[in-house]
């Protein structure tokens, strides 16, 4: 079993190839550019805010707020990721995003849109946490270092997984670099490359793992943790509802050979 796809590459390549010679139109390219700028700004400001929160086990951020209310806002903030993150993946959802641009252009700019949103959540909710000032454990010596590379694994990890499932749409790319070439924006197909081969929901297992795998642990990042995995755990079900919608007969297959989040440990017989 080969894990190494060459395909996802090919095609991001092909739509930045493309960034090259774009039509004119210079208020469409202006709003492309600008939409770019601001979605992998914010995304990656996201993803650092998040590494460096949970290294330090959610023990430094800027929020300040003082009890009780520091309770009610660490709620809010984690409530508003996997809440906002489904509603916007429904039909409904997908129609929002749509009506969120300028010139008719929300349907081309719909994954960037909903790309800066999403980085938008999770820079809120890992840059605003307010502390408990309570650290239950901390790694030292070849443990600290242990879970150091477990947690920097986690992440590549995630990285191969949205790799595997399309980096441009994952990323947010693909929305503004549509627009700026004036085409209709191209999704990958049913992910079942990769990762994809091993379970089916690869994105959702690393994200969860990289809240596990830290080397400092707090009443925060046990709350954290346990409520990121649940959701990564019960999320991909209502995924799962609209890749069966999607692609009918094929994703049931697929559904039926490649399990859900836990590798295999025996080898399925070759027909």
């Amino acid at each position: 079993m080969t894990l190494v796809d060459l395909k996802p590459l090919k095609r991001l390549l092909r739509l930045v190839a493309g960034m090259l010679s774009v039509p004119p139109g210079r208020g469409r390219i202006a709003l492309a550019y600008l939409y770019g700028l601001v979605c992998h700004t914010l995304f990656a400001a996201a993803v650092l805010a998040m590494i460096a929160a949970m290294f330090f086990g959610m023990s430094r951020s800027l929020g300040t707020l003082p009890d009780p209310w520091r309770y009610l806002a660490n709620a809010f903030l984690l409530l508003q990721f996997p809440l906002t993150h489904s509603v916007l993946l429904s039909a409904r959802g997908r129609k929002w995003l749509s009506a969120l641009a300028p010139s008719g252009h929300g349907k081309t700019l719909a994954t960037t849109t909903y790309a800066i949103i999403a980085s938008v959540q999770l820079l809120l909710l890992f840059a605003f946490w307010t502390p408990s000032g309570v650290i239950w454990w901390q790694a030292e010596g070849a443990v600290f270092w242990l879970l150091c590379g477990l947690y920097t694994l986690s992440w590549l990890l995630l990285i191969k997984a949205s790799y595997d499932a399309g980096a441009e749409v994952q990323s947010g790319a693909l929305g503004w670099m549509s627009l700026a070439q004036n085409i209709r924006p191209i999704f990958p197909d049913m992910p079942e490359t990769g990762l994809f081969k091993i379970i089916r929901q690869p994105i959702y297992v690393s994200f969860a793992l990289t809240t596990w795998t830290v080397p400092v642990w707090t009443p925060d990042q046990l709350a954290v943790a346990s409520f990121l995995t649940a959701y990564c755990l019960l999320a991909p079900m209502l995924k799962e509802r609209r890749f069966a919608s999607q692609f009918g007969d094929r994703f049931r297959q697929y559904q039926a050979t490649v399990p859900y989040i836990l590798p295999s440990v025996t080898r399925r017989p070759k027909k």
